[in-house]
C-alpha cells in the first residue's frame, strides 16, 4: 500500500496567522524527574497546520467541527496540479468535469517553507463553488492557510463553499503528491463546540494493495 503522508508537521517553528497561538508542546510528568511515565500537554489554535474549518468559523449559527459528517473526510478524491494559477478557475479544474469524485485537493506549491508565513496566496475565482456543487463535490483542500485572500475580512468563498455543502480542508502539503486520483483520510477531531481542528492527512494510491 503507497501513502502520501500530506500533513504539514506541527512543531514550534511552523508560521501560524499573525496573532493566532503558536504551538507548544511541553512535559507536565517525565519520568527523567521521578514519574513513572511521561505526560505531555499541548497549546494551540484549531488552525495550526493542516487544518478543517468548520461552518462556525465564519457563521455564528453555523455547525461546529464535531457536528460534521466524518464520512466526508474519507474517500475517493482527485488531486489537481494549479500551479502557477492564480485565480484558479473552472478551466483549471477541468479534470473533475464528469469524473464523480467528490474530494478536491488542489496543488498549489505556493507555500513552501511552512516556518514563514505567506504573503499571498492564490484562491479559487467566485464562480468555483457553485461549479463544484454542479460536480459533485463534497470537500475541496488547498495546500495554503486559507481559500480566500489572507487579508480579505468577508471570506466570500468560504461562505459559498458552505453554501454549496462543501467542507474546506487548509494548509495540506502536497508537494511530494503527483496529480491523479487517490484515497483520502483526512479525519479532524471531535471537538465541542469548536470552529475548527487540526487533522491528520494521507493519501492512499489508486489501485495499491
Amino acid at each position: 500500500m503507497k501513502i502520501y503522508d500530506i500533513t504539514i508537521p506541527v512543531t514550534p517553528d511552523l508560521a501560524v496567522w499573525e496573532g493566532d497561538t503558536p504551538y507548544q508542546f511541553r512535559l507536565n510528568w517525565q519520568m527523567s524527574e521521578g514519574a513513572s511515565v511521561n505526560v505531555g500537554a499541548i497549546t494551540l489554535s484549531t488552525h495550526t497546520g493542516t487544518h478543517s474549518d468548520a461552518p462556525f468559523h465564519f457563521l455564528p449559527e453555523g455547525a461546529t467541527i464535531g457536528e460534521l459528517d466524518p464520512s466526508v473526510y474519507v474517500g475517493a478524491c482527485i488531486v489537481v496540479n494549479v500551479r502557477g494559477v492564480n485565480p484558479i478557475t473552472c478551466d483549471h479544474l477541468e479534470p473533475i468535469e464528469g469524473s464523480n469524485i467528490p474530494r478536491l485537493l488542489l496543488r498549489t506549491d505556493t507555500w513552501i517553507d511552512h516556518t514563514v508565513f505567506p504573503d499571498s496566496i492564490p484562491i479559487i475565482a467566485p464562480d468555483v463553488p457553485d461549479f463544484l456543487n454542479e460536480q459533485g463535490v463534497i470537500l475541496l483542500g488547498v495546500d495554503v492557510p486559507s481559500v480566500d485572500k489572507l487579508d480579505s475580512k468577508h471570506l466570500p468563498n468560504h461562505h459559498a463553499l458552505a453554501e454549496n455543502g462543501i467542507v474546506i480542508v487548509e494548509s495540506l502539503d502536497l508537494r511530494g503528491v503527483s496529480a491523479g486520483i487517490y484515497t483520502l483520510i483526512a479525519l479532524p477531531l471531535r471537538l465541542t463546540a469548536a470552529d475548527a481542528s487540526p487533522l491528520r492527512a494521507i493519501l492512499v494510491e489508486e489501485g495499491s494493495v
